[in-house]
């Protein structure tokens, strides 16, 4: 199961890349994708015109003559991972376009050929040929580039007819593979050649050797070996010759460490110049013969591969070791003293790394995910050439000693401690870089604000994001170098000045915990041509207003502007873009809104003095005072009074110029004959000793109505206007219909003083009885004034009057005696 799967993988990222190749021929030309789609035949409602067709992953068992008659502009057609058993090359007779067509991962076992001569692209990899497919018809399809083919035998002859083309790659997939006649490979000519082994099968290493010999770029994978060392086939020395590849890369390679050292020198002795291993597992005999072997089999070739030769880079990539007992120093020292330019061991376990013991050509080692520690290279001085050093994700922890590990690197100029555990405090003792240090990486690290005191001062791009610095010092050394500062995913809650960093032109100070940026950012960094300050909380408020002015003004240095720079608080606001945010000048200005505020008070306050003298409020408060004071001493002083009910059916209110129409016309027709009304007239009924003001209200309240006798004359009265005062509140405040509107004479609307609004509204809304010139119509005035008046009182009222009577004679008699 492990074997299928490493193979589909490889199968489906290789074609990926092969297809994005083929792609830009085809573009913009019409595409049709059936994939997928669990189809059991080819569809016959494809468009004519398809220039691309994808039939790929689903179940088509066969494939005929007349599914491609209808498409003659067909380019590219990809029938890989179906279920075709059988091929004939002549379906596609009327296809002369065809350039690329993929039928790989099927089950196919014979094909008929039929010369396509425009193909460049043809795949048969992935299915269960016996032999290889290659027919006389390949060789006059001079077009073709890349070749695809699967067998489970490889002889001498089965390239016969494509040794002339020129090839730019060729893929084997060879699965359940059991002959393979030495030197067939040699006959292909191409420039890369990919061999897919099967992984449960021990593997063939004259494929190893001849497809070395065959393509400047071999690459093979399931290279796995079981049988002993003893058994494995040395290259002869007159193929040592002929080998011809500069790049080898062997994936999925599981074998004993003296097959590894084998090929390694196999290598060393050619001309690769680049070695990649990747998933390499490398085993090894009975434990207790093991460091025995291994030392006798490592120390020769340790002084053969330190002599040099066309070796330029070696890489190991996840490299697990199966050998449990044996000096590790060894094979330390093996890779240590190579005589190569780049080195890469990644994901391996490693724990440590020995110093060259002589002055080494390393130029670039990548020692990244890995078990090294701070004791790594420490007074090395035989690192002179390197320049490249990738220490990320292995368990460094103090930067101090980190800083002293390239302190004789004269060459150094990138340093990568990503992925650590470092930390820097003021306890440890100073640092000492290498003044080469150009571009140093520290992110992801556990680094504070302390970390600045101990950097490289010829630093000129330094990353330190995803640490734990929350600002940073003043007093640093300045590092007048540094061009690039990366502060993403720190602390930060504001943006740092360039003091220290006169010449920094980018900043990165993304997903930090700034609120709101200062605004003089720029002033204090006029170097800064590009500023990445976007996913942060930033709070729209009246603070952010200068920075957005600062954006304004910036010319495009904000990076990710608008959609990194989003608002985060408050709620309300949160997800807004700080493009979409805007508050008034007044909002923010506390000096303009005071001025405003104050200016707003003093028109108000100027408006309400004017209302206050045009509607005559002064008066309407004096009057509401004095009608509140009056309640209560009647409340207090006179509580039989309280209970006194209606005495009169109407008070009387008019102007003294008009009382000879009230004495000779009012008072008698209304007061004569039965049933008389009795009217309360101020001159009769008001009682001594109190306030005119109490009169005037104990008059309207014993009253079933009030009767205003309006004129030019009444709108003149001061006193009047009272009694119409107290009047309207009690029909307010008892919900009573109790004013009668009698019109002596008309009156001019502009009569009326302003302040008098309450007559004015009242004469507007409410109905007015009008005194009639016409003596005929007098006495329907009088019947309707009655009617309007007329109510029986309570039985009390003549004793209550009679009362009221005596009491007013007696006080009238005692002010004469006075």
């Amino acid at each position: 199961m492990g074997s299928l799967t490493s193979i589909y993988v490889f199968a489906c990222v290789f074609l990926s890349i092969v297809w994005n190749n083929i792609q830009p021929t085809v573009e913009n030309k019409l595409t049709a994708n059936y994939s997928g789609n669990l189809l059991t035949k080819v569809p016959k409602n494809i468009p004519a015109h398809t220039h691309v067709l994808d039939l790929s992953h689903n179940r088509i068992s066969e494939i005929t003559n007349l599914e491609f008659i209808s498409l003659p502009d067909l380019q590219v057609l990809n029938l890989s991972h179906n279920l075709i058993t059988e091929l004939d090359f002549s379906v596609f007779i009327f296809n002369q376009d065809l350039e690329y067509l993929d039928l790989s991962h099927n089950n196919i076992w014979t094909a008929y050929c039929q010369m396509l001569a425009r193909l460049r692209h043809l795949d048969l990899s992935f299915n269960k040929f016996i032999d290889l497919p290659v027919c006389q018809e390949f060789g006059i399809m001079f077009y073709l580039e890349y070749l695809g083919l699967s067998a489970m035998m490889i002889r001498r002859s089965d390239f016969r007819y494509v040794t002339h083309l020129q090839l730019n790659t060729v893929l084997l997939t060879l699965e359940d593979f059991s002959l393979y006649e030495p030197l067939s490979l040699t006959a292909l000519n191409t420039r890369n050649l990919h061999i897919v082994f099967a992984a449960d099968q021990n593997f063939n290493f004259s494929l190893l050797y001849d497809g070395m010999s065959t393509s400047e770029k071999l690459k093979i994978f399931n290279l796995r070996y079981t049988l002993s060392h003893r058994d494995f086939p040395s290259p002869s020395l007159e193929l040592l010759k002929d080998i011809k590849a500069t790049d080898l890369m062997l994936e999925a390679v599981d074998l004993e460490w003296t097959v590894i050292l084998q090929i390694f020198l196999l290598v060393w002795n050619s001309t690769v110049e680049r070695l990649t291993v990747r998933n390499l597992i490398f085993r090894g005999p009975v434990v207790e013969q093991t460091e025995y072997k291994f030392l006798s089999h490592l120390r020769p070739l340790e002084r053969f591969l330190s002599l040099g030769g066309s070796m330029k880079a070696l890489t190991l990539e996840s490299v697990r070791n199966k050998v449990y007992y044996f000096n590790q120093e060894i094979l330390y020292r093996f890779f240590s003293e190579m005589n190569i330019d780049s080195l890469t061991i990644y994901d391996a376990c490693m724990p440590h790394m020995l110093c060259p013991k002589t002055t080494s050509s390393f130029q670039y080692i990548n020692f990244s995910r890995n078990a090294l520690t701070d004791e790594l290279f420490q007074n090395c001085n035989t690192l002179a050439n390197l320049k490249l050093l990738i220490l990320n994700r292995n368990k460094f922890v103090s930067l101090s000693k980190v800083s002293f590990m390239p302190s004789h690197m004269k060459s150094l100029r990138y340093l990568d401690m990503s992925s650590n555990l470092l930390r820097n405090s003021g306890a440890e003792k100073r640092c000492q870089w290498t003044d080469s240090l150009s571009e140093l990486d520290l992110s992801s690290n556990q680094l504070t604000e302390s970390v600045f005191e101990c950097l490289p001062v010829n630093i000129t791009k330094l990353d330190l994001q995803n640490n734990q610095i929350a600002s940073v010092p003043k007093g640093i050394a300045e590092l007048q170098s540094l061009k690039e500062l990366n502060l993403a995913s720190n602390r930060l809650a504001d943006l740092p000045g360039c003091r220290a960093f006169a010449g920094l032109e980018i900043l990165n100070i993304e997903r930090n915990l700034i609120l709101t940026p200062s605004a003089d950012f720029f002033e204090s960094c006029p170097s800064v041509k590009e500023l990445q300050a976007g996913q942060n909380p930033f709070k729209c408020s009246c603070e952010l207003q200068d920075f957005l002015r600062l954006e304004r003004r910036s010319g495009g240095k904000l990076s990710g502007w608008p959609e990194a720079y989003v608002c985060k608080y408050p709620e309300e606001l949160s997800g807004t873009q700080l493009k979409d945010f805007h508050l008034t000048e007044l909002a923010c200005n506390t000096t303009l809104l005071l001025v405003t505020a104050l200016l707003l008070t003093l028109v108000l306050v100027a408006v309400a003095a004017f209302l206050c003298i045009y509607l005559d409020v002064p008066w309407y408060v004096r009057m509401l005072w004095q009608w509140t004071q009056t309640k209560r001493r009647a409340w207090h002083d006179c509580p039989e009074e309280r209970e006194t009910g209606l005495q009169f059916h109407a008070f009387i209110s008019y102007s003294e110029r008009d009382s000879l129409w009230v004495k000779n016309e009012l008072i008698p027709n209304l007061e004569k004959g039965e049933g008389c009304i009795q009217l309360c007239q101020h001159e009769r009924n008001f009682m001594p000793g109190k306030s005119i003001v109490e009169n005037i209200i104990n008059c309207i309240e014993k009253s079933y109505k009030s009767i205003f006798v309006l004129s030019p004359n009444f709108v003149q009265s001061e006193w009047c206007h009272y009694e119409l005062y107290f009047a309207h509140h009690k029909l307010f405040s008892e919900n009573s219909n109790s004013l009668i509107l009698i019109l002596l004479e008309p009156i001019p609307p502009y009569v009326i003083p302003a302040r008098y609004h309450k007559l004015k509204a009242l004469m507007a809304k409410r109905t007015y009885l009008e005194w009639p010139k016409e003596r005929s119509k007098h006495a329907l005035f009088w019947a309707n004034l009655r009617a309007a008046v007329n109510i029986k009182l309570p039985t009390s009222f003549e004793t209550d009057e009679e009362q009221s009577d005596v009491t007013s004679i007696s006080s009238m008699t005692q002010r004469l005696i006075n």
